[in-house]
């Protein structure tokens, strides 16, 4: 199993103007792309106990995240994946689902087990069936991303962050959003194998970039849970 380094800052829409116009020449846009970027709705899972989001809190390290996700709205194309983070790196496996199976996984029926199942199914059920999970959050952006061969490196610059606790509504075209950082934040995410190639790392180098263990999950969930709000202005930044 490939696991992959995982590099998260928080960014000004300044910095990924001077970002954007560096790495173009260096690196390609990704298959996803329309013009401006394209648009990631994310449903995150937890059990009763909010486990995932204690790990995350309390920086364990060996830990699994499920979500179902869309792009660009469309639900003819739906893929659940499982990411998964060791010694701090992550891998991720992903399978697709028909709106049929993300309907009746969303209402709470585990999808079945067997040896042709996908393993991202097979997980969540096991999951769902001996820790009730279900669906907690609803995480949505605009990303922007530039993929290039040497070292597998992926850079992507996440816009306009938010959440929404309307969680039966993942599907439908448009759903109450809650914004989880500040007006101008965004994030920047470098993930690659073994190496970042120096020319990608250099063009990265702004001089005031920190590195950070920014999740949108978490942050989502404390956004939303209103008085722990506040606990938001001691996360990282």
């Amino acid at each position: 199993m490939q696991y992959r380094n995982e590099w998260k800052y928080e960014v000004s829409g300044g910095d990924l103007v001077v970002l954007g116009a560096r790495l173009a020449p260096l690196l390609a846009a990704d298959r996803h792309h329309r013009p401006g970027g394209y648009a990631i709705r994310s449903l995150y899972f937890d059990d009763m106990q909010n486990s995932c989001m204690r790990e995350n809190e309390a920086g364990v390290d060996d830990r699994r995240k499920y979500r179902i996700r869309l792009y660009n709205g469309d639900t003819s194309v739906i893929k659940l994946e499982i990411k998964e983070k060791l010694r701090g790196m992550t891998h991720k496996t992903s399978c697709t689902i028909t709106p049929e199976q993300c309907r009746g996984i969303m209402q709470g029926t585990p999808p079945p087990i067997g040896p042709d199942t996908p393993r991202p199914m097979n997980l969540l059920s096991v999951a769902m069936r001996t820790r009730n999970m279900a669906p907690k959050v609803i995480v949505e952006y605009e990303r922007t991303a530039y993929i290039g061969r040497l070292g597998n490196v992926r850079v992507t610059f996440d816009r306009n962050i938010s959440a929404s606790a309307a969680v039966a509504r993942f599907l439908e075209p448009q759903v109450p959003l809650t914004p989880i950082l500040p007006a101008g934040q965004h994030v920047l995410e470098v993930k690659f194998d073994e190496f970042l190639p120096d020319p990608v790392a250099q063009v990265l180098e702004l001089g005031r970039l920190r590195r950070t263990a920014f999740s949108k999950y978490y942050l989502s969930r404390l956004v939303l849970a209103g008085p722990l709000a506040e606990r938001v202005k001691e996360y990282e930044f």
